[in-house]
């Protein structure tokens, strides 16, 4: 491996540290050895050392990304919301990110009429970001019978 291809670990320590800056994002353990993406009592997702990336989606948002070919069923549970992707390159780094932040913004928008998540609300322009990342039509209405 050269010095400039990052290794597995590299990237997982890349994607989480990105993901701790989010507005209300915990970071704790994961009991399968890695961390774990909270929000309040939420999982938005967690990863694994060895760098598979794990979320869970509402079913037909998964169905939606899983259709898109934008990552898998999830190794253990495939029939439910769960997903997986395996991170190994920094392509797969920019897609794990995209794949973990439309998972965050969901709940952001599923959380937005409870009182202790204003300011995680208030900090994060769900629609504006959902434009920026141009996800599918499919993968933009489930979002939009949430904002409605």
């Amino acid at each position: 491996m050269s010095s400039t291809t990052p290794t597995r670990e590299q990237l997982v320590d890349r994607l989480t540290a990105d993901a701790s800056a989010w507005p209300g994002i915990e970071v704790g353990p994961h009991r399968f050895d890695g961390s774990e993406f909270t929000l309040g009592s939420r999982e938005v997702g967690h990863v694994h050392r060895f760098g598979t990336l794990d979320i869970n989606y509402p079913r037909q948002l998964r169905d939606a990304l899983v259709d898109e070919g934008r990552t898998g069923v999830h190794h253990v549970v495939p029939d439910s919301g769960w997903t997986t992707f395996r991170l190994r390159t920094d392509a797969d780094l920019d897609a794990a990110r995209w794949l973990l932040r439309l998972s965050y913004l969901y709940h952001v928008a599923t959380l937005r009429r409870r009182a202790e998540f204003a300011d995680v609300v208030g900090a994060v322009d769900v629609e504006s970001e959902l434009d920026a990342m141009e996800p599918s039509p499919r993968t933009r209405a489930v979002f939009d019978r949430v904002l409605d």
